[in-house]
């Protein structure tokens, strides 16, 4: 059974995810995944506290929508600081036992992330298998 750390904020309820999540059980049916949705950087919310309330929300949002979807087994959803790459390191102090990272960002040229070279920079210091997924960005369904 593999253990795999999906990294996404806008792009997590993406369909482009929930295809990578059925790629990555076709393979292991027993594979779990936890969700980390990085806050918004403070520039981009309106008022203190939107940013974790939107993570929140986000991360349970596509929890639910790859369990229902997917039928995937997501054991936890969490959110992190709006550095992506602190917001991985501290999910992998925690929770050292990941065998992989799924990080799904906007495509290139909106992707805040992909402009700050996460992708690379996380396989470099977690030593960890890095898959990209270009996704659109979602707005999390209100339950």
């Amino acid at each position: 059974m593999s253990r795999y750390l999906i990294v996404a904020h806008q792009t997590a309820s993406s369909p482009e995810i929930v295809a990578r999540v059925r790629e990555v059980l076709a393979e292991d049916a027993a594979a779990e995944f936890t969700i980390l949705v990085p806050e918004l950087p403070t520039e981009h919310v309106s008022w203190e506290g939107e940013d974790v309330d939107a993570a929140a929300h986000r991360a349970e949002s596509a929890k639910a929508m790859l369990v229902e979807t997917a039928g995937a087994r997501v054991v936890r959803t969490a959110v992190g600081v709006s550095d992506p790459l602190e917001a991985i390191a501290q999910e992998l102090s925690t929770h050292p036992d990941y065998d992989g990272l799924i990080v799904c960002t906007l495509p290139q040229g909106v992707s805040r992330w992909l402009q700050m070279d996460l992708l690379h920079r996380a396989e470099r210091r977690f030593q960890l298998p890095v898959t990209h997924v270009v996704g659109q960005a979602v707005e999390p369904a209100h339950h």
